[in-house]
């Protein structure tokens, strides 16, 4: 089954890559010369193999590494990851998308029991978990090269198996990310309504920190809805937004839980001070004395998790970052606040969802931070996005008297906190649009949110589209966000935003989002649940921007986004008109006066008398008729005449010197072209001297690894140890040993001749004269026999011992 994709996108070319020319490296005759090709003309994406897994959903199989460079590509049907390096555009080809011909392999070293729909990196690129509707592993990224083929074996392992996926219970996860701020921190939501958040350097079965979450008090509840989550996405890089996670029920409620901080996660210090220096300034020096109550809580709570605060002065000393360290209120769990409201107009009536006019269920949150703006993004089954903006700041809230639960060591250290969040309403104000907001700060009260627009994709109606909704934002723009859906992929580009638009003095008129159709994909009669498998924005260091989307028949589409006419807002203020000129005065030097330049002005005749044509010149009326329009001539032509003349005269040296200056900056910018030019011929000779020297350093390190001792490791630290004490042993306890098993035998040689000799006499025990001995038992001899048996089996078997010790280091130093 095949299937056709069409760009309908406004601006955009469907273009044929034309990448460079591929550069290779110099041959080798161990491994294949590696050639740089298009990336959609990979062979990975040549074959024809269909991966698509029943139940449908949203897929993402394509990850991608941005500090390595690395893309991977999961194979349901072998079960193992594909690792393509690529580069990314060119100064000359910005179009270039090129991968490497040969890529690796990566399998995971054990049995995969579950179906996988989906594939996320960590922010250092050294960890991928992968998930499916049965099951969650993740697998790590450095290996060990197989015995049998050229795969890398990578060590999996599975997270949280006694929570999901157990035969005994049915919860299951409904989303799963990596914190944006640690590299070993997994967030899960899943649906027993329990937001978990494993650390996999420390525990792979309990979570660090879980959060039982209660929206609405029983007695409150008015659906089942309103209790049952969806989704959950992290903060930004905003004051307390970096803390905090937000939550969205089906209903369309958002809820927020902060601070919610990773062990031993790194933060700025500025950004620290700033929120900490914020709590002091506006709470505890507040007049409320609910306000106060609030800020002493989250000071004593960053004090806690960051001591360094107190510790070092105000402009953080040497230090450039905070590590978090474990802390948690024993008397005190977080609050859930919410259900975030949004701003009233004008007399509408009080609700928990005012604004809400979406249709069908909510299955989709994404937050974004455009400049000043904490943006969220909710998508409905029905197909449409609602766009929202937070109208305050958000400050953290606790339950005073809900203890939590916490897990310590033998030592006292936190390892684990576990605490039920329930929604703590209160006595929030309706905040009305027409009216400014309040700005006391630290009284408890959820931030509001203000609603900027609300898009409809028109998807088709012969799917479920509740479970092909994605969202992905723009790395590049931020304004922009891609929408992955059952009909392709949308971009949605805002245009408004108040915060911002506030920041630069402008008051401008909300105007709604652009939505622009990228990719569409012709179904035809044939309802497929999910035709796109991968979904990926990229971006490189010269502000390009790509689009990387794979289908269910791994093939590969590659989209350039660099000429497309996204219509940004331009803040410009249309009451002031002498803006644009007040900008051109700076920039252009002034030849002529503004009254030269708009024209000789308007002549007003007089209207016409009915008896005009009927005069005479010679009469008294002609004459005064023409004087009068002599006069308006005069006055408006002849005097603008003579003004241009005398500006034209006076301003010629002016305008001498303005040409001269010009001709100077003409003069020395090709003066710097020249010397450019000169030195470009240097420039190109330094690379090539330089890829000659790469090149010569590749052929001196193929023919070292291809040295006897090249492929061999150097001895670790326990080897070096063990090898110390074998020549310790050789040189100076094996002499010992034998000089010792030399004298014993020559003992016993002499004590047995002793013996013979005095058996055979018929005198025994005959003492000679001047010594006196003492005879020796025959029990006793018989017992020094036998140790002399023994010690002589002993020294056979260490003489042989040490021959093989000294032939095994013979053969160590001669392969040395």
């Amino acid at each position: 089954m095949r299937f056709s994709f069409e760009v309908t996108e406004t601006g955009s070319n469907n273009k044929t890559l034309t990448p460079s020319p591929p550069t290779k490296t110099p041959p080798s005759s161990s491994k294949e010369q590696i050639e740089w090709i298009p990336l959609q003309s990979h062979p990975i994406f040549t074959t024809t193999t269909i991966t698509t897994t029943a139940g449908g959903g949203v897929r993402n199989l394509i990850a991608y590494d941005k500090k390595a460079s690395r893309l991977y590509l999961w194979e349901s049907h072998t079960q193992s990851l594909h690792r393509i390096s690529i580069r990314l555009g060119d100064p000359d080809d910005p179009t270039s998308v090129l991968a490497s011909s040969s890529s690796k392999v990566l399998q995971p070293d054990v049995h995969l029991s579950f179906v996988v729909s989906n594939i996320s990196i960590n922010r250092n690129g050294s960890a991928l978990f992968l998930s499916g509707d049965h099951g969650l592993s993740v697998m790590y990224l450095f290996g060990r090269n197989s015995a049998k083929d050229s795969t890398i074996i990578c060590r999996t392992v599975s997270v949280g198996s006694q929570y999901y996926y157990e035969n005994h219970n049915s919860i299951r996860t409904l989303q799963i990310l990596w914190h944006p701020i640690s590299d070993t921190h997994l967030g899960i939501l899943s649906s027993d309504s329990v937001f978990r958040l494993f650390d996999l350097s420390s525990d792979l079965e309990k979570p660090e920190q879980e959060y039982y979450l209660q929206p609405v008090e029983p007695e409150k509840c008015r659906n089942a809805a309103s209790i049952c989550p969806v989704g959950f996405s992290f903060g930004g890089e905003h004051l307390w937004d970096r803390f905090t996670v937000f939550i969205l029920f089906s209903d369309g409620s958002i809820y927020i839980l902060c601070p919610v901080v990773p062990f031993g996660s790194v933060h700025r210090w500025d950004s620290i001070w700033e929120i900490y220096n914020d709590a002091h300034l506006f709470g505890l020096k507040a007049s409320n004395s609910r306000a106060v109550s609030y800020s002493s809580l989250a000071i004593a709570w960053l004090k806690a998790t960051f001591p360094q605060l107190v510790s070092q002065p105000a402009g953080g000393g040497s230090s450039v970052a905070l590590r978090a360290h474990p802390y948690v209120p024993f008397d005190a769990s977080l609050s859930l606040q919410g259900p975030l409201r949004k701003v009233c107009h004008g007399d509408e009536e009080d609700s928990e969802l005012q604004g809400t006019t979406c249709e069908g269920r909510a299955v989709g949150i994404l937050y974004n931070i455009i400049s000043k703006d904490s943006v969220l993004v909710t998508s409905w089954s029905s197909g449409q996005l609602q766009i929202d903006a937070l109208a305050d700041e958000i400050q953290p809230v606790w339950n005073v008297g809900n203890p939590p639960r916490v897990r310590v060591d033998s030592h006292d250290h936190i390892l684990g906190v576990a605490m039920i969040c329930e929604s703590s309403l209160g006595d929030r104000p309706v905040v009305k649009l027409d009216q400014p907001l309040d700005h006391t700060v630290w009284l408890g009260n959820s931030p509001p949110l203000l609603s900027l627009a609300v898009v409809d994709l028109a998807l088709p109606e012969n799917i479920d589209n509740g479970s092909l909704i994605s969202m992905f934002a723009d790395p590049f723009i931020p304004e922009r966000i891609y929408c992955l859906h059952g009909g392709g992929v949308d971009s949605i580009v805002i245009h408004f935003l108040p915060f911002t638009s506030q920041a630069s003095g402008k008051d401008e008129v909300m105007k709604a989002p652009s939505v622009y159709s990228i990719l569409s994909t012709s179904l035809g009669e044939t309802s497929f649940p999910s035709l796109l498998s991968g979904f990926l924005a990229l971006e490189d260091s010269f502000g390009y921007s790509w689009i990387v989307a794979v289908t269910s028949s791994q093939e590969c589409i590659v989209l350039e986004t660099k000429d497309w006419n996204i219509s940004l807002p331009v803040h410009v203020d249309r009451e002031k008109k002498d803006s644009i000129d007040e900008f051109q005065e700076k920039d252009t030097p002034v030849v002529l006066s503004k009254e030269l330049l708009d024209g000789p002005n308007v002549v007003l005749i007089p209207q016409a008398s009915p008896n005009l044509r009927a005069l005479v010149a010679d009469s008294i009326e002609g004459r005064a008729a023409l004087h009068q329009y002599s006069k308006l001539f005069h006055e408006n032509y002849v005097e603008y005449a003579h003004k241009v003349w005398f500006e034209l005269k006076h301003h010629g040296g002016y305008l001498e010197k303005v040409i001269s200056k010009q001709k100077e900056r003409l003069h020395n910018a090709q003066q710097d072209l020249s010397k450019v030019e000169e030195r470009q011929p240097s420039l190109d000779d330094r690379i090539n001297r330089a890829l000659e020297v790469h090149c010569s350093l590749e052929d001196r390190l193929r023919t070292l690894r291809n040295l006897p001792r090249g492929h061999k490791k150097p001895l670790s630290r326990a080897e070096l140890d063990f090898k110390t004490e074998l020549d310790r042993f050789t040189g100076l306890e094996l002499g010992a040993l034998r000089s010792s098993i030399e004298a014993l035998n020559a003992r016993a040689r002499k004590f047995t001749q002793s013996s013979k000799s005095s058996g055979g006499s018929k005198s025994p025990h005959r003492q000679l004269p001047g010594r006196r001995k003492n005879p020796v038992p025959e029990s006793q001899v018989s017992q020094l026999r036998s140790a002399v048996e023994k010690l002589s089996l002993v020294n056979s078997e260490t003489s042989k011992k040490v021959k093989l010790v000294e032939s095994a280091l013979s053969k160590i130093e001669s392969k040395e």
